[in-house]
């Protein structure tokens, strides 16, 4: 049986979903004034998520977050829809990047010293990104 992933794609799922999941453990372990912390910052960026209590978000993004790096560290689940999942998630990251006052400097993409943490998701939208171009593209996947 044929796995439905390519040589190519094991590094960076496996660097991308090792990361994602370690990133995870850190907010599964989030005391209350992390949680409102966070809230507040994503919903500042992402207006919608104010409806959420600050315990409420964490736990769901500590979720989504254990869903998109089982799915990157497992060969069974396609590349292409990683992929997506991985696309999603760091687009997210990185509208919130640039979309926070303070982040970058002023007039450009350069991240402040805030900023380098959010600044550096740019990487997993990459593969992502890359993940489903070469879904879309390849015959074999």
């Amino acid at each position: 049986m044929r796995l439905p992933i390519e040589l190519r794609h094991v590094a960076p799922r496996l660097a991308t979903g090792a990361f994602i999941l370690n990133s995870d453990l850190a907010k599964r372990r989030a005391d209350e004034q992390t949680a409102a912390m966070m809230h507040g910052m994503a919903k500042n960026t992402y207006p919608f998520l104010g409806r959420l209590r600050p315990a409420t978000f964490l736990r769901m993004l500590s979720a989504g977050e254990i869903a998109l790096g089982t799915a990157l560290l497992l060969p069974v689940v396609p590349t292409a829809l990683a992929g997506a999942g991985l696309t999603a998630f760091s687009a997210g990251l990185v509208g919130l990047y640039l979309r926070t006052p303070g982040m970058r400097e002023e007039g450009s993409l350069r991240p402040t010293q805030e900023g380098t943490a959010l600044a550096k998701d740019t990487w997993m939208l990459g593969i992502g990104v890359g993940f489903v171009v070469d879904g879309a593209t390849s015959r074999s996947c």
